[in-house]
């Protein structure tokens, strides 16, 4: 008998609103500098697009990438919270690097050490939510820790701004008040979250021929769709760029990122909740769909309230797929090898994102704004023919 919709959120484990909160933290720390990073490389420090395309692909690959040794670390050790606070820790700690950069390289290193605490928490953390989870309700906690998430992804742009004013545009003192929220999420990880019982007695190593067996066709295909659907979604520190060519002045930027994580925060926990109940391919196709008109209309023109406007949609694409693309892994693999799964799920999606990025810095710099959300908007239109030539047959 499935739950009353409105009764759903209070059968989620204390552990995933712990999660959630952490993610929240981490994100209000990360997104304080985020949103205020590429103008930073761009006025303080000179850099270019294609400077920053490389950056930014570079710290996303990297973070995707090693989730695929913490993932199987995890589910080898059949622990996960261990892992998770060792990767939280080090993007708290990374935090001050960005305050003290004198260059585009300094900026590159504190990205990288920031990312490879992601790439160690990320997996573990997926891997848990789905151990302490029902399995009926897997959409609804994914979507609610997304949400959590997201709240801190727009909570940070506006602490930016206001310090942003109140301190003229002082770049470094915002990212010194960044480090407070980063090291309070490792205090809400190691007292909040309780990890269940080691998962197997016996250990197996899972990336032996043995355990890769038993990672089923449906799950390969996940990842090579979730690989083609980052290519079609290079990274937001462009939408932030495109901003900039608005108009709006420099302090007020960051407001487009709290605009597009208000959407995806709002719209991350419904679109959990239905992909409980529908067919998943069908909501990543209809995420395509928003991606492409966010894509058209920020290629299109360069004012603010069309900027608004395909930020947006940017956000309620991210709020229909990125929660539902977690629940597809966890639906098509063992438990054992969970951690597994998402690290190298999320190693194609982190070689996806590295060649997106680098090719809209690319495009930026020779061709232009549009150029780069135009070649999103194409991707965005092979991988949806993708999924309508197999008939959206991914298993739910």
């Amino acid at each position: 008998m499935r739950s009353k919709p409105h009764l759903i959120w209070k059968k989620i484990p204390k552990s995933v609103w712990a999660l959630g909160f952490v993610s929240l933290l981490m994100d209000i720390s990360s997104e304080m500098i985020h949103s205020l990073l590429p103008l930073f490389l761009v006025s303080e420090l000179a850099a270019s697009a294609m400077a920053i395309g490389l950056i930014e692909g570079a710290a996303e690959a990297t973070a995707l990438i090693v989730k695929v040794f913490s993932g199987v670390l995890s589910d080898y050790l059949g622990k996960r919270k261990g892992l998770a606070l060792l990767g939280y820790a080090l993007g708290a700690l990374s935090k001050p690097l960005f305050a003290i950069a004198a260059s585009s390289g300094m900026v590159l290193t504190a990205r990288l050490i920031d990312r490879v605490g992601k790439g160690i928490r990320g997996a573990p953390r997926d891997a848990l939510i789905a151990d302490i989870t029902p399995v009926e309700i897997r959409g609804a906690a994914f979507g609610l820790r997304q949400s959590l998430d997201t709240v801190g992804a727009f909570l940070g742009p506006l602490v930016a701004v206001a310090l942003m004013l109140l301190w003229a545009n002082d770049f470094r003192a915002v990212f010194w008040v960044a480090v407070i929220p980063g090291l309070l999420s490792v205090l809400v990880l190691l007292l909040g979250v309780k990890e269940p019982a080691t998962l197997s007695q016996q250990r197996v190593f899972p990336i032996g021929k043995q355990a890769l067996q038993r990672l089923s066709a449906a799950y390969w295909y996940v990842v090579v769709i979730g690989a083609v659907f980052t290519l079609a979604r290079f990274s937001e520190a462009f939408l932030v760029l495109r901003s900039q060519q608005s108009g709006i002045p420099i302090a007020w930027v960051p407001l487009v990122m709290v605009v597009m994580n208000i959407v995806y925060a709002a719209s991350a926990y419904p679109f959990g909740k239905l992909s409980d109940n529908v067919k998943p391919a069908k909501l990543l196709g209809w995420g395509l769909l928003v991606l492409v008109a966010a894509d058209l209309l920020l290629a299109s023109s360069s004012h603010w309230l069309m900027v608004l406007t395909g930020v947006a949609l940017w956000g309620v694409h991210m709020g229909m797929t990125q929660g539902l693309l977690a629940k597809m892994v966890a639906d098509t693999t063992p438990n054992d090898l969970r951690g597994t799964a998402y690290g190298f799920f999320n190693l194609a999606s982190g070689i996806a994102m590295l060649i997106a990025s680098v090719l809209a810095g690319l495009l930026w710099d020779i061709f232009g704004a549009p150029a780069t959300f135009y070649a999103g908007a194409i991707f965005c239109m092979l991988t949806l023919m993708a999924l309508l030539i197999r008939g959206f047959r991914v298993s739910g």
